[in-house]
């Protein structure tokens, strides 16, 4: 057989790699389309809890927070059947369990129901985004995961951002039944279009109990979830900051953090991959930090909005900088429970700064809420900066 010349050997590589890159892309617009499900559920699940099933508050509360404890509860078992199962069986599992929990909130005249809906979404949610990293990682390769993971963070937040107006207005127009059929369909749409492609087989070897990994990955993910302590409470309680002192442009905090997001995300991706996880994570967590002491310290709405611009432009790279941690730090056949004890680290800060700031809010007022932002990216700064020192 003839040897291969080095220039076609060349152009083949880069031809594989854009074959896996474009096939990423494909899994970060699935990923679009089932968080979108949740989003544009977000704020239509606990109007329907109060307005159509005539019950309290706490009640509409629940049904919507319950799906995110569902989540945090499930990443375990997701990663590890991206481990023995390969990520496109995960991702197609957690895709399949999204429709179903889409149907049972259509049927939902009672909330018992909705709720067992709610619990399923969570445990879609949880295998659909770790079978996708397990899969994009195991097609473009660990030495570009920060690039993996800054794609999925494009898919998730820009389906936030949309989802929630498009939720409301699909729930006007259709009505709750009408809307849970636009979500029951949308990741069968995204279903459709990864069956086609190749999955990854999974990765042959020792496994490890999933404490024994968390103990692996602590600090890389302690910092990404001190990092989603900032985002929680700007999302939370920026609007009634401003409002409580009487500043305008209240509604354009999330504009501003969504814009600094993208942005560095689109600019930034490759950053983790070129220069290391640890140095990017050590100046967004810097960056956000400032923002979050700009935003306590504000002497006006313009201040504010800058802080909140900045909290976006730092929190944007730290998923992605600290998952590339992540991945250098366990071997090939336990990525996948790596990465579902890493996103529970930020699952649980999203969950939890809510109640915990708001009680601070309460006695001592909103601007101290950022001020705990604040110390938390400080503290997460400096777990990032001896993340890189210890490696398997």
């Amino acid at each position: 057989m003839a040897a291969r010349a080095p220039g076609g050997l060349h152009a083949e590589c880069v031809n594989m790699a854009d074959q896996a890159y474009r096939r990423v892309v494909v899994l970060t617009a699935t990923l679009f389309l089932s968080y979108l499900a949740v989003a544009m559920s977000l704020p239509a699940v606990s109007l329907h809890v109060v307005r159509d099933l005539g019950l309290g508050n706490a009640e509409g509360g629940l049904a919507v927070g319950i799906a995110f404890l569902s989540t945090i509860l499930t990443r375990a078992h997701a990663g590890a059947l991206a481990d023995r199962r390969g990520g496109k069986a995960c991702m197609a599992a957690g895709l399949v369990l999204y429709a179903v929990a889409g149907a049972a909130c259509l049927a939902a005249d009672d909330y018992v129901i909705l709720v067992a809906g709610r619990l399923l979404l969570g445990l879609g949610e949880s295998l659909a985004m770790v079978g996708m990293i397990a899969w994009a990682i195991g097609l473009m390769g660990p030495t570009r995961s920060g690039k993996v993971m800054s794609l999925i963070g494009i898919g998730m937040y820009g389906a936030f951002a949309a989802g929630g107006p498009l939720g409301l207005a699909l729930m006007d127009r259709l009505g709750f039944g009408g809307l849970m059929a636009v979500c029951t369909a949308l990741p069968l749409l995204g279903l459709a279009a990864i069956l086609p492609l190749a999955g990854v087989a999974p990765q042959a070897g020792p496994r490890a109990s999933f404490w024994t990994i968390i103990g692996l990955i602590w600090r890389p993910g302690a910092a990404v979830g001190l990092q989603g302590v900032g985002f929680a409470a700007l999302g939370a309680f920026f609007t009634l900051y401003l409002v409580s002192r009487g500043w305008p442009h209240a509604g354009l905090g999330l504009t501003c953090f969504g814009a600094g997001f993208v942005i560095v995300r689109l600019v930034c991706g490759n950053l983790p991959d070129r220069l290391g996880g640890v140095p990017v994570a050590v100046v967004s967590l810097a960056v956000e930090a400032c923002g979050q002491y700009l935003l306590w310290l504000a002497p006006g709405p313009w201040a504010a909005l800058a802080g909140a611009l900045l909290t976006g432009l730092g929190c944007s790279m730290v998923f992605p900088a600290m998952g590339a941690e992540v991945v250098k730090r366990v071997p090939p056949q336990l990525r996948g429970t790596a990465v579902g004890g890493f996103a529970a680290f930020q699952d649980l800060a999203y969950g939890a700064t809510g109640p915990l700031v708001g009680l601070l809010a309460d006695h001592a007022g909103y601007a101290d809420v950022f001020l705990v932002g604040g110390l938390c990216a400080t503290l997460g700064l400096w777990l990032a900066s001896g993340a890189g020192r210890i490696r398997n």
